[in-house]
């Protein structure tokens, strides 16, 4: 298990901006992919974005052009920006690592596939 600490959550109004950060093990944030879902009650988990080790990201196409994963390898933070925000986008945030498979290479679709995350950041977005 891998120790994935996510922070940034808040309440903000529609239409606000807020970044999450994920620190997570250096050799995660260098070697693997990571990424972001999130978890509304009662709801399925939904894939969000996923970064590789090369830094390349993809995203859902129902957070695409809103939503920027990043990862900042000097601190071993992962991030998740998120802009234009609604108040359909309130949902425990979650980051997480892909373990599994090739080294570094992300799953599809977007934020799915994720074999260790951590405890979650609460998201509430206000009309």
């Amino acid at each position: 298990q891998v120790q994935l600490v996510e922070s940034g959550g808040g309440s903000v109004q529609a239409g606000g901006s807020l970044r999450l950060s994920c620190k997570a093990p250096e050799y995660i944030i260098t070697s693997h992919c990571m990424g972001w879902f999130r978890q509304r009650p009662g709801n399925r988990r939904e894939g969000l974005a996923a970064i590789d080790s090369d830094g390349d990201a993809t995203y859902a196409a129902s957070v695409q052009g809103r939503f920027t994963v990043s990862k900042d390898s000097a601190q071993n933070i992962l991030y998740l920006q998120m802009d234009s925000l609604k108040p359909e986008d309130s949902a425990t945030y979650y980051c997480g690592a892909h373990l599994s498979g090739s080294l570094g290479h992300c799953p599809t679709p977007p934020g799915y596939g994720m074999d260790s995350w951590g405890k979650g950041t609460l998201v509430t977005i206000s009309s």
